[in-house]
């Protein structure tokens, strides 16, 4: 009886630590593909006239990236997003443009009339790139990590149309995704940015 007893004893504390041992390997492999190690600074981007640009020479500065096009009903925006990069570019915040085509053909422009058009009608100076996809098979990699949490680590955020922008802190990583509708002047906006000036 004893024999039998002992037996049990020692067959349920070998569960309990296999069940134990794989708990611990579940939760550390689902952080380790939660968290690539990956930063915005990782990504080289083309600008609007085709030159690379190592996003790592943003390092420091608090980097607000957003999806344009030149067609979309929301393109009014493109003032908004201006006058605030100008308030608050000596502050060490940069605004990034990236053009998209992604949405009912709302980007039909080839880059060099993007900047024509982002110029004229809107005085744009803050940095523009190259026309890339931001969703799809096609995505591009930045913008696969923008909206990955097992790439960024923070959030799942799909583009949802034109103008949504991320926020991101000085150390390159993403903070925030705000919703195409919402726009820079909007206090869930500001409130990211004045709380990453502080």
């Amino acid at each position: 009886m004893k024999k039998k007893f002992l037996g049990v004893l020692i067959t349920l504390f070998i569960v309990a630590v296999s069940c134990n041992a794989n708990s611990n390997s579940t939760a550390a492999a689902s952080v380790g593909t939660a968290i690539s190690g990956k930063t915005v600074y990782d990504f080289t981007m083309k600008d609007i006239d085709g030159n690379d640009v190592p996003l790592s020479q943003y390092k420091g500065k608090i980097i607000v990236i957003v999806n344009t096009a030149s067609q979309c009903g929301l393109v009014g925006q493109f003032a908004e997003i201006e006058a605030f990069y100008k308030k608050y570019k000596d502050k060490g915040v940069v605004v990034l443009g990236f053009p998209a085509n992604n949405f009912l053909g709302q980007e039909p422009l080839s880059n060099a009339d993007i900047k024509g058009f982002c110029t004229k009608n809107y005085g744009v100076t803050f940095p523009m790139f190259s026309k890339i996809s931001v969703k799809g098979n096609d995505i591009d990699p930045l913008y696969k990590y923008l909206t990955n949490k097992s790439e960024n680590g923070v959030i799942d955020a799909p583009i949802k149309w034109n103008y949504q922008k991320f926020i991101i802190n000085k150390e390159g990583n993403v903070v925030a995704s705000i919703p195409p509708r919402t726009t820079v002047n909007d206090q869930e906006f500001m409130q990211n940015i004045e709380d990453l000036l502080k």
